[in-house]
């Protein structure tokens, strides 16, 4: 079954998702060479209680404990990259992914930071894969289905020139996901176009997805580290993972995960934004 949320719901998860930009905001800021993974973590926890709001990613997950409110993964970590002693060096890409409970309601996203200077490519990894984010939430609006929300990344990420001394790499096995009382609910959002899969669901107001590509410059093919969260491309390629939390309403798209509903970026695609209701 998926959720669908009122207008009033939807208001109180816009609430979430700005604690969510706040604390990926600040780590941010705080990236730099020298820095650890554990001090990310540390910022965005704070964030995160001065708030008022519970990280929902430092909990059980099926029978498995993360340990951080945000997950850190570097160059060839594709997601769920456990905070520690490591410390980022220059020239490193680090995805931080974030998520916040608010009044029982649940944000989540994730960004790709380059440390310091990147290498061009590396640099195009991560432009490449935001693009493709924004492409499949410019669909999220009233009449479309969830497969156009899979083409539009899929199409954004293979009309890019490829990199020069790799590819791009879809991960599989991975996407986004319905939000709301739960972190991680139906319907599960791929990246690609899975040949019969079908439509998928029509999009109706009160529709709210994480939509979150993973691109990597090889191989779509991961494995698990033996810590049994960590997600590694199989040929050591590096990926960028970026995500918001984006709300179907009448008016249009609402992002609940940025700072100004997604305005900026969707107007840049000939999409408008639906009033934020929170005035933010």
């Amino acid at each position: 079954m998926v959720e669908i949320k009122t207008p009033e719901q939807i208001a109180k998860m816009r609430a979430a998702g700005l604690v969510v930009a706040e604390a990926l905001k600040a780590c941010r800021e705080a990236v730099a060479p020298g820095i650890t993974t554990q001090e990310l973590n540390d910022i965005a926890d704070k964030v995160i209680t001065d708030h008022g709001a519970t990280s929902n990613f430092r909990a059980d997950h099926g029978g498995l404990w993360f340990p951080g409110v945000i997950c850190a993964s570097v160059n060839n970590e594709v997601v769920h990259g456990i905070p520690g002693e490591r410390v980022l060096q220059e020239g490193d890409l680090i995805s931080i992914d974030c998520g916040a409970i608010l009044d029982g309601w649940h944000g989540d996203a994730a960004i790709s930071v380059a440390v310091g200077e990147v290498s061009p490519e590396v640099e195009m990894l991560s432009r490449v894969t935001e693009g493709s984010m924004w492409a499949g939430i410019a669909q999220m609006r009233k009449g479309n289905r969830l497969v156009d929300v899979s083409k539009a990344i899929e199409g954004f990420i293979r009309r890019q020139p490829l990199p020069p001394k790799g590819k791009w790499g879809i991960t599989e096995g991975y996407g986004g996901h319905g939000i709301g009382t739960a972190m991680h609910m139906e319907p599960h959002v791929l990246n690609y176009v899975e040949r019969g899969r079908g439509k998928g669901m029509k999009l109706i107001p009160g529709t709210v997805l994480a939509i979150e590509p993973m691109v990597s410059l090889g191989t779509p093919h991961t494995s698990v580290l033996e810590d049994d969260w960590t997600v590694v491309t199989n040929d050591s390629t590096w990926a960028s993972h970026w995500e918001h939390s984006v709300a179907v309403t009448e008016e249009g798209p609402l992002v609940l995960t940025a700072f100004d509903g997604g305005k900026e970026m969707l107007a840049r695609l000939g999409v408008t934004a639906a009033p934020d209701p929170l005035g933010a």
